[in-house]
């Protein structure tokens, strides 16, 4: 067997066994920050837990275990989801693996949830992921790229729900653009 023989073959459109090659994407800006946040708020679990627990007395080693081990569960609970985009296609990397979906055949596209609300996009191959739209609306790059793939779907056929989800969720993220930029400008 010679070298490189292992990897499957590329296909048209820079792919390779159905995932896109991630040359050019675009990823969440607040994903580190959020991120680190919830490493915050589990290590104050952690230090305040054990802090209160030495001075009642009752500190042992495998209590300190377990305030340790409650602590990386907050951790895992609190730490969000890695929204990654590019030419076509969508990925959300939970703690343990990562969905792909390709938004230029998508089929549906709906929202879940009226306080806490979820996205979840399928595509012509069963692929789906779920994200948070605020992600979308915090990072215009990522929802250009999900916008530019939904239309090549509504082009081709494929997109038959959710259109006005998309179109809601872009009015969202124009009216916060514009708000942005007469702030930022002076104008508001």
């Amino acid at each position: 067997m010679g070298r490189g023989t292992d990897r499957p073959p590329p296909v048209p459109g820079g792919q390779r066994a159905g995932h896109p090659v991630p040359a050019h994407s675009d990823s969440d800006r607040r994903w580190r920050g959020d991120a680190r946040c919830a490493a915050y708020f589990a290590l104050a679990f952690v230090a305040l837990t054990t802090l209160l627990d030495w001075g009642a007395g009752g500190l042992t080693a495998g209590r300190a275990d377990l305030w340790a081990l409650i602590g990386t569960v907050l951790f895992t609970v609190l730490r969000p989801a890695r929204v990654t985009a590019g030419d076509g296609w969508l990925a959300v990397r939970g703690l343990l693996r990562e969905r792909r979906v390709r938004t230029d055949a998508l089929v549906t596209v709906v929202q879940y949830g009226s306080i806490s609300t979820r996205l979840v996009l399928r595509d012509v191959h069963g692929h789906a992921v779920e994200l948070d739209p605020d992600v979308l609306v915090a990072n215009p790059l990522l929802w250009h790229r999900l916008d530019a793939g939904a239309r090549r779907s509504r082009q081709r056929g494929t997109l038959r729900q959710g259109t006005a989800v998309l179109h809601r969720l872009g009015e969202r993220i124009d009216g916060d653009t514009a708000r942005e930029i007469l702030k930022v400008s002076g104008l508001d």
